[in-house]
């Protein structure tokens, strides 16, 4: 999974722990996407402390088992994660995107999900190689982005 510019500690704490039960290999965090502490944090530490500490509550233990990396550059994780064979699938609401339960994932992908106001941006979209959409059918049009991924992750995992 690449969690690019998540705004809430608590949602990465859920991907931290869905993560963890779906048993994906890791969890790249990009742009402003909170993470835990790590040794040679360069993070001020009250602010490292604090992010912990939030993710903390919704990860139940998963921040300290699940692989987590943090990276400075999206566009050279998603060519470095293509160059070891995975497909690049972001998880958004587009007109382009093939419907979740249409898909037939090869045997790496790496879920791309975007910040929880905008989604992925378009530059981003336009670097995956394919886009995947969850059916909305309510009222409402978007679901929070930790639980589209457990939909997402659950129905990658079933094919």
């Amino acid at each position: 999974m690449v969690a690019h510019n998540l705004r809430s500690a608590h949602n990465v704490g859920s991907l931290l722990r869905t993560g963890e039960v779906f048993a994906v290999d890791t969890v790249h965090i990009t742009g402003f996407t909170p993470y835990p502490q790590h040794p040679g944090d360069e993070r001020d530490p009250v602010v490292a402390a604090r992010q912990t500490r939030r993710l903390a509550k919704a990860a139940a233990g998963a921040e300290r088992t699940m692989p987590l990396q943090r990276h400075d550059d999206v566009h050279t994780l998603l060519d470095s994660l293509r160059g070891e064979g995975y497909t690049i699938a972001g998880l958004e609401i587009d007109p382009n995107a093939v419907i979740l339960g249409d898909y037939s994932p090869g045997a790496k992908v790496a879920l791309v999900l975007g910040d929880e106001v905008r989604g992925i941006d378009p530059d981003l979209r336009s670097r995956c190689d394919l886009l995947l959409q969850i059916p909305m059918y309510g009222q409402k049009s978007s679901l929070n982005v930790s639980v589209a991924a457990g939909i997402a992750l659950y129905a990658l995992r079933a094919t």
